[in-house]
């Protein structure tokens, strides 16, 4: 009988993009994946570091987990991703049951390591401290027919206070151009119609060639590839962000006008101790000419609260900046100590309490923004790329849902046939701080609704895993 599985997948783009390796190389090995409701023989954690909030949610898991596995040996567990490449051993002695822990840098292990604990009948640890292979030679199952993650390197080079990631991906290692460009036409054969070029810093790609130039020229030749209707990138680093990246998205028709630039405090003091390497003045001249160069560009950014030692001073900055740059949307996260880090050892540790009072304050004035910047958007015209996980209709609605240009969440009431991968003009007609509502104008039938359509004929509805942006 043929085994099942499913994959948990917790943190950023990259773990999404690494638990479509683990779903395609599981598949490979002769695995299914497991049906809606129905208990699956082998469990997969890809799991996060970032934040202990990650940690306390794998631990509940597996808990969770282990009186179903008692009453069914048979069944395998596995922990992947950072938290696994950080507590290594730690996992096995909090959940003994667990049958394989890998690390970020030998996901392609896997299926080995699951048939090795069966045959052996004891768990496997196996934990690689540098990447061997660019894991882009592995299989894939992804889990949209039209749009891609394309990974442009792994790793980071820098030396953020608060931040493992480094640590546990290693530093950066580049893909060629050549491949990356080979990956994208071939997913573009296949119906695809819109790619992300993924990386811990992206726009530091090419540090491994000495070439600064490198992920502008990148984005240049993406624009080059018939049928290939957008890209987007995530996440830059405000300090390797160059002009001429600004140039390129303003004159590549099929780069998107959304940046996703992480500030993380509004503070130049806190900037300092988080070892950002650049200061207000410098991030808010990168979203000047942004915006001179494309007026209608959404910004989104990560913002920590909290850092040890903000003050009510330091705090005020970050909220007054967050004012000033009009973000269209911040992912704002509560300070967590990540043993190892250098912050995680600063005396000065700022209290849950205060931190949460400030976390509510931030989130609330960024809602305030965001529907600000949303409503200026009433009346204006967009292209809307119908989604596929939102994209099935509701009968009695009849409303569908998509993403605009420049990444922001469209609902609207759809009067053709368009489907999941198809473009549909749109008129905005109201807006939240959350979405935007619109009234189709036009609907336009794409390869990307070909293939989908193609794909629920002959698998049926898919899983769709959703990740955050990257702390960085």
């Amino acid at each position: 009988m043929t085994r099942t599985y499913t994959v948990e997948t917790y943190g950023c783009q990259m773990n999404v993009h690494d638990s479509e390796r683990i779903a395609g190389l599981l598949d490979e090995a002769g695995y299914l994946p497991v049906t809606p409701g129905a208990q699956a023989d082998i469990v997969v954690f890809n799991t996060c570091a970032v934040r202990e909030n990650a940690d306390n949610k794998l631990y509940g898991n597996l808990s969770f987990l282990a009186p179903i596995k008692k009453a069914n040996p048979n069944m395998q567990i596995a922990v992947g991703g950072c938290l696994a490449q950080k507590d290594q051993s730690i996992i096995l002695k909090k959940a003994p049951y667990v049958d394989v822990v890998f690390g970020t840098h030998n996901v392609g292990s896997l299926p080995i390591l699951l048939e090795r604990a069966r045959i052996e009948e004891e768990s496997q640890l196996e934990i690689l401290e540098a990447l061997e292979h660019f894991p882009s030679s592995l299989p894939a199952r992804r889990f949209s027919a039209f749009t891609s993650w394309v990974s442009i390197s792994v790793g980071c080079n820098n030396t953020c206070t608060f931040c493992i990631v480094p640590a546990l991906r290693g530093i950066e290692k580049d893909r060629s151009a050549v491949d990356i460009l080979k990956e994208i036409r071939a997913l573009v054969e296949q119906g695809v119609i819109e790619i992300t070029l993924l990386g811990q810093n992206v726009n530091a790609y090419g540090v491994d060639f000495g070439d600064r130039s490198a992920f502008a020229n990148l984005l240049r030749e993406c624009g080059k590839i018939d049928g290939l209707e957008r890209v987007r990138f995530m996440s830059p680093h405000p300090r390797d962000f160059t002009d001429d990246v600004i140039e390129v998205m303003a004159m590549t028709k099929n780069v998107m006008p959304h940046l996703h630039m992480p500030l993380q405090s509004g503070s130049d003091r806190i900037l300092q101790e988080m070892r950002r390497s650049y200061r207000t003045s410098r991030y808010l001249g990168i979203l000047d000419r942004v915006r001179q160069a494309m007026p209608d560009a959404m910004i989104t950014t990560d913002i920590i609260v909290g850092f040890p030692g903000e003050t009510e001073e330091d705090f005020q900055a970050t909220m007054d900046l967050a004012t000033q740059a009009q973000f269209a949307a911040a992912y704002t996260y509560k300070y967590s100590i990540r043993p190892g880090t250098p912050a995680g050892a600063m005396p000065n540790q700022v209290s849950p309490e205060i931190v949460g009072e400030r976390y509510t304050r931030l989130h609330e004035h960024q809602q305030g923004i965001s529907l600000g910047v949303n409503q200026r958007s009433i009346g204006s015209k967009h292209r809307a790329l119908v989604s596929e996980a939102e994209g099935r209709r509701d009968v009695a609605q009849s409303r569908l849902t998509g993403k605009t240009e420049d990444f922001r969440l469209v609902h609207f009431d759809a009067t053709s046939n368009a489907r999941p991968g198809d473009f549909v003009d749109l008129t905005i007609t109201d807006a939240s701080a959350h979405y935007l509502i619109g009234k189709e104008d036009a609907h336009i039938k794409t390869r990307g609704g070909d293939a989908f359509a193609a794909r629920e004929a002959v698998v049926g509805p898919q899983p769709t895993m959703l990740g955050i942006p990257t702390v960085k």
